[in-house]
């Protein structure tokens, strides 16, 4: 989850906040790619999380990337996440290791941060006696084993998310996802976009699936990940259907925004916990706790971030329905959208693909797939079929765009991993379930060697 944010002086009015939305407009040369991806770092010993203090702790981990040129973000005394040249790294609340990467131009770029990344953490966790891997979901630790990260949001929200949700702290201590930040042009192409994200994110998180363990055993699902986020807090979260509604734009967005309860406001180092107060309440200074203080647009920036749809609106679109992974499937995420959304004729194929899809049909498929993936049925297909469709729009959108690396391959190549998963016919959670139930023989314990990063 995010560092405070940045973003400005006193709001005006609520012109303000559309404004702030609408600002993300960018002319297709400024289009970019931002790439964040969340994994677990464990003690290889026990195979448990690690703490934040000691050895192995995050405290370590985040101090020996300093080494790389990072910038310490302290909270307190406490060193909570580092930046660097438009990136961070950050801190999920059981110490979930998180980059979020630089807005850059190509797959290659963004990929070539991930790498780097990764030679930085094999380095600083090799020193500390530490290892990461991703995953959607922490195969085997109990809620109990995970340390909580000293972030006094996360306080809040450990209070908060089990009145509202049966699976809030779940998705706060055991999962771990990949997304990709694009952006759009205009409102209209931030509508289209917005829509073909939401109706094909169900089939996105098939292709990512990756989270079919829990507490050392099957959970019964492919992205037990996704399933959580079905009962989390459905006032920030879900499927959105209004966004398919005719009068959908900026304003329309704000108006949901300034109705989803806020977590805290940021005020002079510490969060004053608001937890299921409104922002619009807070505008009009009808929250007791916050008399005195007035809101800006830092404070809006802030509440976008947690707010938690299958695709999220601040200044650019955010996909968010993939499982955390293996390291060489990371850069699949951005080639997958980049491929439809920064090139018309696919963005305009894979509109033509969704449009006559229904709220409920929507909502079948986004409820379905965490536990059938590939197998869900669609109208008279299944998501398998959909899954190659949508990689084949995205491939003839990359290869349009002919963004090319030094040695003259285009983005197209990091889906390669994707369509072996479509060519084969089952997921990377039903590949780990056939290795559980066969060579490893009902232990999980070899999944942490095979599938870490380091």
């Amino acid at each position: 989850m995010s560092i405070p944010q940045s973003a400005g002086g006193p709001i005006g009015s609520r012109d303000d906040l559309v404004q702030y939305l609408a600002a993300g407009s960018k002319p297709r040369a400024d289009w970019r790619i931002g790439t964040e991806h969340e994994k677990f770092v464990y003690d290889p010993r026990t195979l448990k999380p690690v703490p934040y203090e000691g050895r192995p702790g995050i405290r370590l981990l985040l101090d020996g990337m300093k080494r790389f040129g990072w910038e310490p973000v302290l909270e307190g005394e406490n060193i909570i996440g580092l930046t660097q040249n438009g990136a961070s790294l950050s801190l999920e609340p059981g110490g979930q290791f998180e980059l979020s990467g630089a807005p850059l131009k190509t797959v290659h770029e963004t990929c070539a941060e991930v790498n780097t990344h990764l030679e930085q953490v094999r380095e600083v966790a090799g020193e500390i006696d530490a290892c990461v891997i991703g995953l959607g979901y922490a195969p085997t630790w109990g809620l109990d084993e995970v340390p909580q990260m000293p972030k006094g949001r996360y306080n809040i929200m450990r209070r908060y998310m089990p009145k509202v949700g049966g699976y809030g702290l779940e998705m706060m201590f055991r999962t771990c996802t990949v997304q990709v930040n694009l952006d759009f042009s205009s409102e209209a192409d931030m509508v289209k976009k917005f829509r073909v994200g939401l109706a094909l994110q169900p089939v996105a998180t098939a292709l990512f699936a990756n989270s079919p363990f829990r507490e050392g055993r099957p959970n019964g699902f492919l992205s037990y990940r996704s399933q959580i986020w079905t009962d989390v807090d459905n006032a920030r979260a879900g499927m959105l259907p209004w966004v398919f509604e005719d009068g959908m734009g900026f304003e329309r967005y704000v108006d949901y925004a300034l109705g989803v309860p806020m977590y805290f406001v940021y005020r002079d180092g510490r969060y004053i916990d608001v937890a299921g107060k409104c922002f619009r309440d807070f505008l009009e200074g009808r929250i007791d706790v916050l008399k005195g203080i007035e809101p800006t647009m830092a404070d809006w920036a802030d509440h976008l971030t947690t707010i938690f749809p299958e695709v999220r609106l601040k200044k650019f679109l955010e996909m968010r329905g993939a499982d955390g992974g293996s390291w060489r499937r990371i850069c699949a995420l951005p080639a997958l959208w980049a491929g439809i959304y920064y090139d018309q004729t696919a963005l305009d194929a894979a509109w033509d693909l969704v449009k006559d899809w229904t709220a409920e049909e929507r909502e079948t498929l986004r409820a379905a797939v965490p536990k059938l993936g590939f197998k869900t049925p669609f109208r008279n297909t299944t998501v398998w079929e959909l899954a190659h469709r949508m990689l084949e729009i995205s491939s003839a959108g990359l290869k349009r765009r002919a963004a090319e690396d030094s040695a003259g391959m285009n983005e197209d190549g990091f889906l390669n991993h994707l369509r072996e998963l479509v060519s084969r016919g089952y997921t990377r959670a039903e590949e780990m379930l056939r290795r559980y139930h066969g060579e490893w023989k009902g232990d999980i314990t070899p999944l942490f060697k095979e599938y870490n990063f380091l």
